[in-house]
């Protein structure tokens, strides 16, 4: 069962490309006492993650921070190397957090996990926005297609995220 509005995201830790290398990220630390924004989405360099996904919470940034949001981060199954140089090259530097979640254990344990053997991609995660008030999910939003992006777009929160 998908994770839901008012559940306890749960504890991981997922991987960052720093300029000092890889560095974990204790999800349970960057969610604490604040409002972040977590966003999945199948896979770096994918057309609708890179036309659209996640331009619009890099283009958005700082509107969703004036907004009360202390941290943006977008979740992908893949390695650190591709995620840091897709941030690199949609210019997420200062605006989201790329994080990775290298065998997708996160993302099972939110239950958003998708089998996308088919396309050659293997265990990704579905397409899903979350709005997360110290450690709670306020706002959920999964995708019913990994084609789809509305429902989990950076502008879809911006219209219904929860007042602090």
């Amino acid at each position: 069962m998908p994770i839901e509005q008012g559940d306890a995201v749960p504890p991981a830790t997922l991987k960052q490309m720093t300029a000092d290398g890889i560095k974990d990220v204790d999800l349970k630390t960057l969610l604490a006492g604040k409002k972040v924004i977590l966003f999945g989405l199948p896979g770096a360099y994918t057309p609708v993650c890179t036309t659209a996904h996640l331009p619009g919470y890099v283009a958005e940034a700082d509107k969703l921070k004036a907004d009360g949001v202390a941290e943006i981060a977008c979740i992908a199954v893949n390695d650190p190397f591709v995620m840091g140089a897709w941030g690199t090259q949609q210019g997420a530097e200062g605006k989201v957090l790329m994080l990775c979640d290298p065998d997708a254990s996160f993302t099972r344990s939110l239950g958003l996990s998708l089998d996308l053997s088919a396309f050659g991609l293997g265990e990704r995660s579905q397409r899903y926005s979350m709005v997360v008030q110290d450690g709670v999910v306020a706002t959920v939003n999964i995708e019913q297609s990994i084609f789809d992006h509305g429902a989990s777009s950076a502008s879809n929160l911006l219209a219904s995220a929860p007042a602090e």
